[in-house]
């Protein structure tokens, strides 16, 4: 492979001023969209050697056949432009975007002669304002059937309003008290008109004014002796209150605000947008990205703002996100110009901020779990990942059982493997097996020895592992029943070979696996690795790794292996740490399980317990002066 890039730009020929670059393939099509404030500098990384690329950027400007810019005169320029080209050409290598669709929103057609509130998932509907989204139907249902009490404004059809200032007759939903627009021939246009903007006033965040204005007419109608309309503002106030219940006052009243949260690992991320208006979760939006190209947790950020408010109509004057953009400051000033007023990027660090922050990381780890677990678990998604990991890996068959290897120590020491099964693209967990492995420090030498003696088994007669059952059953003869014996093999552990060994680590363990393979004579199956800081997949013998699309389901279905491998290594390294402290302790006289318990629940750690004076184990309950003598002695000779 050429170390240089044949459509590499001379030296001195790109700008330094600030602009907007795009990498085209040899028929044209945008492959990359990417802004700078000094286009030279920053593309200069891209024609850096190529062996010094990470492995998707190199896969990227292999692929393009061109590099061009545009200057502008601004940064707040480039950010705009970017933004526009990457909606007009949806290049392959920028963040791919998949927004939950299924959540529903309330809309006002503010664009309507009188207008009303609906359930909607159509986003375009000209000149409407929405709220939300919200998690269920039902949950908007809910809350407009409670807003009507308070605001009475239109929710039936456009026929039936059309209809109804047709005949002067009010229509349906008004004659039982369900419509309040002036189809139900109580209101005006113009009364009606102002209602809405109540309406829309408060789902916006204004329910403390609304709250103290209906309390005070309420108190007045009341001294007045009119109890009709006291009561009346009662029922709205009533209202008001049962809609602020829903949702829980989690900032100052006053705190308008967008909070994203966002979790990621190579491959993919989820983000959770909260809108928080007047101090509450007004809604929750969701959506997963696919990263192509590797970026970075503040890229990352920039691209969600971008998203989020290239067309919003709704811009609250304070965004908290999880880390600030290189480029903040020219965010705010393309978010000023949507908004029209000052917008805040921060960081949320304390307080309820940074509480409301780790509540959406959570839901945000959670919807990548999902994400992922769906795309693995699906049949389709499976087959086609089988089938993409045998082409991929120059397979003869699809690799229906695969078996990944994961080693964990704790420096050095309770070295311990894991080995995972999938068949047919599913996790056999009554498969899975635990290694304990004597101490080295050497991550190969480790994965050569667990592999040796995983592919003993494939060598052994099926009777010298489980030997063979004897069931006794009754058989019919001429003189009467007899008792025949039959015997009954059960099959032995480990019985069927593996279409595919995966190792977690990258070139040396691979080397020692493939190594571990010849020595048993089992060449036959097929291994490789999957290296966790590029996500690229090392084939024995090869200098370069095999790069899988970062969309594809092959690459998910591994890398969910190797996780897989590494949790269940880590649980047995840990249940093994507590049962060597256990059988260290349960050698103390006088010393039993439920006090062992009591102990390690109290320090927390063994290395806290082994630090602690006689005098601190005896602050344990059950515990005395001289069994906590005899505590601190056995564990300082051990």
């Amino acid at each position: 492979m050429a170390d240089v890039l044949p459509y590499k730009p001379r030296a001195g020929e790109i700008p330094t001023n600030p602009g907007v670059y795009r990498f085209r393939d040899a028929d044209g099509r945008v492959l990359y969209v990417g802004k700078a404030k000094n286009l030279r500098q920053r593309l200069s990384n891209y024609f850096a050697p190529l062996r010094t690329l990470h492995e998707r950027t190199r896969r990227m400007v292999t692929t393009a056949s061109s590099v061009e810019w545009t200057v502008v005169s601004t940064d707040v320029d480039s950010l705009q432009l970017e933004y526009m080209w990457i909606k007009e050409f949806d290049p392959p290598f920028n963040v791919r975007y998949k927004d939950d669709k299924s959540y529903p929103f309330m809309a006002v057609t503010l664009g309507d002669e009188a207008p009303r509130v609906i359930v909607t998932r159509n986003r375009k509907i000209p000149g409407a304002r929405y709220f939300g989204p919200y998690p269920k139907v039902w949950a908007v249902h809910e809350t407009i059937d409670l807003m009507v009490k308070a605001f009475p404004i239109r929710t039936c059809s456009d026929s039936s309003y059309k209809r109804a200032m047709q005949t002067g007759r009010p229509c349906f939903p008004g004659q039982i008290g369900k419509c309040g627009g002036p189809c139900s021939m109580t209101v005006t246009i113009e009364e009606h008109r102002a209602m809405v903007d109540d309406f829309v006033a408060f789902m916006a965040g204004g329910d403390e004014r609304f709250t103290r204005e209906l309390t005070t007419r309420m108190l007045a109608a009341s001294a007045a002796m009119d109890y009709e309309a006291a009561a009346k503002y009662r029922d709205k106030l009533s209202a008001i209150e049962a809609v602020l219940g829903k949702s829980a006052l989690v900032l100052a009243t006053d705190e308008d605000a967008d909070l994203f949260g966002i979790a990621e690992d190579e491959l993919a991320a989820a983000v959770q947008h909260f809108v928080i208006r007047g101090g509450r979760v007004r809604g929750v939006r969701a959506m997963t990205i696919e990263k192509e190209i590797d970026i970075s947790g503040a890229e990352l950020v920039d691209q969600v703002l971008q998203r989020a408010y290239g067309d919003a109509q709704d811009v609250p004057r304070r965004i908290l996100v999880p880390s600030l953009p290189d480029d903040a400051a020219e965010l705010e000033v393309w978010l000023r110009e949507r908004r029209g007023k000052k917008v805040e990027i921060a960081v949320a660090q304390r307080g309820q901020r940074a509480d409301l922050m780790r509540t959406a990381t959570l839901n945000a780890q959670q919807a990548l779990i999902r994400y992922k677990t769906r795309r693995t678990s699906d049949y389709v998604a499976r087959t086609q990942a089988l089938t993409d990991l045998q082409e991929a890996l120059g397979l003869t068959e699809a690799p229906l059982r695969i078996e990944c290897f994961d080693i964990s120590h704790l420096g050095g020491t309770n070295v311990v493997a894991s080995m995972v099964v999938f068949e047919d693209g599913l996790p056999r967990k009554d498969q899975y097996r635990s290694f304990n492995i004597p101490e080295t420090t050497d991550d190969t030498d480790s994965m050569y020895q667990v592999l040796r003696r995983r592919l003993a088994y494939l060598d052994r007669p099926e009777e010298a592992d489980d030997p063979a059952g004897v069931v006794a059953v009754a058989g019919e003869t001429g003189e009467g029943l007899e008792e025949v014996v039959v015997e009954v093999k059960r099959k032995p552990r480990f019985a069927y070979p593996p279409q595919l060994l995966l190792v977690d680590g990258g070139q040396p363990q691979v080397e020692a696996a493939a190594r571990a393979l010849r020595d048993a004579g089992h060449t036959e199956i097929a291994v490789c690795g999957i290296a966790k800081r590029l996500e690229e997949i090392w084939l024995p013998g090869e200098d370069f790794p095999v790069i899988l699309p970062r969309t594809s389901e092959s690459l998910y279905l591994l890398q969910r292996l190797r996780d897989e491998a590494h949790r269940f290594a880590i649980t047995h390294q840990r249940k093994r740490r507590r049962n060597d402290i256990s059988s260290v302790l349960s050698e103390v006289p006088g010393l039993g399980a439920s006090r062992i318990k009591v102990l390690l629940k109290h320090f927390g750690s063994v290395t806290a317990l082994r630090a602690a004076a006689p005098g601190e184990i005896e602050e344990v309950q059950g515990i005395g002066p001289v069994l906590a003598q005899n505590i601190h002695s056995h564990l300082s000779t051990r």
